[in-house]
């Protein structure tokens, strides 16, 4: 592991402002570079070193395509470069700047086919090598529930939610509706909450917040609770969503988030709701219905083995290093394929003011979860499996 300094961090106030003018008015390229600076962390550091370590690699991987580690880490390796572009449906898929990068990588490992979607339309690099792969989850061999009530005091039926508990990730909505839920059904559930608090908690007895727990706690929590909640509106893919399915658990989403959906339809292992009456109707099937939670989470389970168990995830990797090298085998001359970015702007082309909003070219992208029902595990398990090649992989900061 190689670390490198950082010149800088997000300052809230900063990016704030960096992101009215790109998302909402009028700009420049200049202003998107300073919007991207802004996000933080930036590290010329790091960008130099891949410049000048390309020839030590076969391949490097960035994860999430919006910060400055991924932008100019491909920028440096074009020719080598494989990105992880965790993309949601938020107004960072609008910034103009970006949509040289998908067009210029080796390949593209998608979360989703709602994610693929989204970037194909937007930047229409359909003809950059991409498949669908997601990440794994080190699910442990034994969880224990009763270990978990005992320890934490939880005696009733509930629901669980886990992650940042944060407007963002449509906790405050969450809250309303559950509160609504509790005096209109007759029920006994309770909703427990894990992760760090951005926004104030409602003081119900029927809400109990546990903070951040260890992660032998966290799975034992979900394997005790009658199912899952996912409020988030933006999810490039929701990895506590396929923990739950891979212990059995249904899951209750917000179906404004396409991939949440999407995930839910091809699953057929969760339900989703939009608004209040739909949040209701589906929570208390699932809270009133046992044989509906257990065969919504044996489906669950199916969907997480067939395509998330750690085997598919690495083979979906190695199939496409496989790919690639072989393109470079079979280039011209023997030697890799042409692979460059667009070069920068000069600097009176910067600052013209001639780019839309951000969020204008989100509002024209398609909407809407991605239904296809082959399993992606007969998608590359068909494929060979022999004579994996012998890689060497550097790897661009994961910022989360």
């Amino acid at each position: 592991m190689r670390r490198f300094s950082v010149r800088r961090e997000r300052t809230v106030a900063e990016f704030g402002q960096a992101s009215e003018r790109v998302f909402n008015h009028r700009h420049s390229f200049a202003d998107e570079l300073s919007w991207l600076d802004s996000e933080g962390p930036t590290s010329p550091e790091l960008v130099r070193h891949l410049g000048k370590a390309e020839s030590l690699f076969d391949f490097f991987i960035f994860f999430s395509y919006r910060y400055y580690h991924a932008y100019h880490g491909v920028r440096a390796v074009p020719r080598r470069a494989i990105l992880v572009p965790t993309a949601e449906r938020d107004p960072a898929i609008g910034v103009g700047l970006f949509h040289p990068i998908f067009r210029s990588v080796r390949a593209i490992m998608y979360n989703s086919p709602e994610e693929r979607a989204l970037i194909q339309r937007v930047s229409q690099n359909e003809d950059t090598p991409g498949v669908v792969v997601g990440i794994g989850s080190d699910i442990p061999a034994a969880v224990s529930p009763n270990r978990f009530r005992q320890k934490y005091n939880v005696r009733d039926p509930f629901a669980i939610y886990v992650g940042r508990i944060d407007e963002n990730k449509g906790c405050k909505e969450l809250f309303g509706f559950f509160e609504r839920y509790i005096e209109w059904a007759p029920t006994t559930l309770s909703l427990v909450l894990l992760g760090e608090a951005l926004l104030p908690i409602p003081a119900h007895p029927r809400i109990r917040h546990l903070g951040y727990l260890s992660d032998a706690d966290k799975f034992d929590a979900i394997a005790a609770s009658d199912l899952l909640i996912m409020p988030s509106y933006f999810e490039s893919l929701s990895m506590v969503a396929l923990e739950a399915w891979a212990l059995g658990k249904p899951v209750l989403v917000n179906g404004k988030c396409d991939v949440l959906r999407g995930q839910c339809v091809r699953s057929n292992a969760g339900l989703y709701y939009e608004t209040f009456a739909e949040f209701g109707e589906t929570l208390y099937a699932l809270e009133s219905n046992r044989p509906l939670r257990l065969a919504l989470g044996q489906n669950g389970r199916d969907f997480y083995r067939a395509n998330y168990g750690w085997p598919v995830i690495e083979g979906k990797y190695l199939d496409m290093v496989r790919q690639l090298q072989q393109e470079d085998r079979s280039g011209p001359g023997g030697g890799q394929p042409r692979r460059s970015v667009a070069a920068m702007p000069g600097w009176f082309r910067r600052r013209r003011h001639n780019l839309p909003p951000a969020r204008d070219i989100l509002a024209r992208l398609p909407t809407g979860p991605v239904v296809d029902l082959r399993s992606a595990a007969a998608e590359w398990s068909s494929r060979s499996r022999q004579e994996r090649p012998s890689t060497r992989l550097g790897a661009g900061r994961e910022r989360s």
